[in-house]
């Protein structure tokens, strides 16, 4: 049997990481695709309700993201998150925003165990999501994404960066899908703290930008 190549790494220093709108849709869509997870969810699990997430469809999770993000639209005030080229091509996003941006977060079990503060304080952002385009997975994209969050989220009045990322172990499997949040070890590199384990598969790692 042919053993499948070793895929090459990208260099943090090869990338261009852009705020979402100063990206195309076209460009989004691309990093997303429609075959696998990303193209299902479009990014909108923890933008969205639990009662209100099985009612929409795929293309109603497409349209909220291109809303959220202001694709195309480089004078916009505000967006949900970053993009990574290799060259002209879109390879890579991740979601960054403030924490109360998102309606889910509030309701996790393993986001809050363990932890006193306010979970409606805009100061704190969070990265939640992932997502690399087909064909650039497993090259080391999302830690160069993972450090890009900090100076972004910093520039725009953050107070403290965190994020849920799963911790992943030799011989324990863990699907592409859960990974979405990251790992450990990403955010680790990036400089994130360890301030909660609130489960043996998920930490909570921060930043704090006062200190």
């Amino acid at each position: 049997m042919r053993e499948k190549p070793v895929p090459v790494p990208i260099k943090a220093a090869e990338l261009t990481i852009v705020p979402a709108n100063r990206a195309s849709w076209a460009d989004l869509q691309a990093v997303f695709g429609t075959a696998d997870y990303p193209g299902k969810c479009y990014c909108q699990h923890f933008k969205t309700r639990d009662c209100h997430w099985k009612t929409l469809t795929d293309g109603q999770r497409r349209e909220r993201l291109r809303e959220q993000t202001h694709c195309d639209d480089p004078r916009s005030a505000s967006t949900t998150g970053l993009v990574a080229y290799l060259g002209a091509e879109p390879v890579g996003w991740v979601a960054v925003e403030p924490r109360a941006a998102y309606p889910r977060l509030p309701r996790v079990r393993t986001v809050w165990s363990g932890r006193e503060e306010d979970k409606a304080d805009e100061g704190v952002w969070a990265v939640t999501c992932f997502t690399t385009r087909k064909g650039y997975r497993m090259r080391g994209i999302t830690y160069a994404l993972a450090a890009a969050t900090i100076e972004f989220a910093r520039d725009q009045g953050a107070t403290a960066l965190e994020a849920y990322p799963m911790i992943t172990q030799p011989g324990h499997e863990i699907t592409w899908g859960e990974l979405h949040v990251g790992s450990r070890q990403v955010f680790a590199e990036a400089g994130f703290t360890e301030v909660s384990h609130p489960s043996p598969r998920r930490c909570v790692m921060k930043i704090d930008f006062t200190n």
